[in-house]
């Protein structure tokens, strides 16, 4: 929907459809940067793990709790550089409203990614140091608190945005 008379979408900034489109991609490109930089730093902590003397004393759950990490981490990576793969592809080709679309997508799987990875490594570390009954209660604790933040927050302040507005 346009602003009235102007010829701009209707959200109050007076660009084109082109400019809000660019002003996405480097939106969501700033919030895939903080995003790596999140995954990187639990990355690098996962995988110096093995070469410490104290990873041979671990059971099998908590190796296979480090692997998944792992596993994770990785996937997370991915999804985090596939925007960007993706642009490499459709660079000059007239799809950026197709870019930012499944640009935005991807975030929400890579932030999903994130959230998980901080709950399985959390829960790691708690039941490596405390215990599997800590190690459980932290990472169920912590499933919590992300979903409440990370989707129950987001879904309430859309909602009253919605009724909020004219």
């Amino acid at each position: 929907m346009s602003d009235p008379g102007t010829g701009y979408p209707g959200n109050g900034r007076n660009e084109t459809v082109e400019q809000q489109m660019d002003r996405n991609w480097m939106e969501l490109l700033q919030e895939l940067r903080v995003l790596q930089t999140g995954v990187q730093i639990l990355a690098g902590f996962l995988l110096t793990l093995p070469f410490q003397a104290r990873f041979a004393s671990l059971d099998g759950f908590q190796t296979g709790l480090y692997l998944a990490n792992v596993v994770l981490a990785a996937l997370t990576t991915a999804l985090i550089l596939l925007p960007v793969s993706v642009h490499r592809r459709l660079f000059r080709k007239r799809l950026k409203a197709t870019l930012v679309s499944s640009a935005d997508t991807i975030a929400k799987l890579a932030l999903g990614g994130v959230g998980l990875l901080s709950v399985g490594t959390s829960s790691l570390v708690f039941d490596v140091t405390a215990g599997r009954g800590a190690g459980l209660i932290a990472g169920g604790t912590l499933l919590a608190v992300l979903i409440a933040l990370l989707v129950y927050v987001p879904f309430r302040l859309n909602k009253r945005a919605r009724e909020d507005s004219p």
